[in-house]
């Protein structure tokens, strides 16, 4: 009885609230849920930055470290989608760099390829870059290939250089609770317009049947 007594204390309490002092505090919720989403938001952008970062420094420890601490804040935050995810475009370019030269360097049947295609996107170019990767490659293109198609099964992937991970629709953090407060609030404000339409109805259709 004492249950049920509370039970009925809490249901009185919450029909005492107005329709638009609902209102008022689902905007308020809106705000404060779109605040913490962009948070969430913001740190899925640092933890990718920090990768790109780790990406051009070069160090294979750090980049598997920082692409764990993006993976971990993506799988446990909603609202951090990656899009197409990140790509580790420098890892791929220094890969592929390494998988030319050996590829059309020394060991070569056809002689060192490589060696000439230098000679020719070196002096376009000030620094390495993805446009010099593409210079050497168009040049490697002109000459035979090795003789052992294995060995082009070895050659680096582009596909395998971008890592994306899943965003949950939901997750129990700031931004998780407040997005559910705001769909509860909603949904009272939705069964309180609905449920004063019905009874209108109701009370019209009493008064016309008498």
């Amino acid at each position: 009885m004492a249950e049920q007594g509370r039970i009925k204390k809490g249901i009185t309490s919450i029909a005492q609230v107005k329709t638009w002092q609902l209102i008022v505090l689902l905007v308020i919720m809106g705000v404060i849920a779109a605040s913490f989403l962009r948070l969430n938001n913001i740190g899925m952008v640092q933890r990718r930055e920090a990768v790109i970062i780790a990406d051009q420094e070069g160090n294979e420890e750090t980049i598997i470290s920082r692409l764990y601490d993006l993976q971990l804040y993506v799988t446990g935050h909603m609202n951090t989608d990656l899009g197409r995810g990140v790509y580790l475009e420098q890892s791929y370019t220094r890969d592929l760099q390494e998988w030319q030269e050996t590829q059309y360097g020394n060991e070569n049947p056809n002689g060192n390829i490589y060696k000439k295609a230098q000679e020719v996107c070196a002096p376009q170019f000030d620094y390495y870059s993805y446009a010099y990767l593409q210079c050497t490659t168009s040049e490697l293109a002109k000459y035979p290939s090795a003789e052992d198609p294995a060995s082009e099964s070895s050659k680096p992937r582009q596909e395998a250089y971008i890592h994306a991970f899943t965003s949950p629709l939901w997750s129990p953090d700031f931004a998780g609770w407040s997005v559910l407060l705001c769909g509860v609030l909603l949904a009272l404000i939705i069964i309180r317009l609905v449920g004063g339409g019905v009874l209108r109805l109701m009370v019209r259709k009493h008064y016309r049947n008498i």
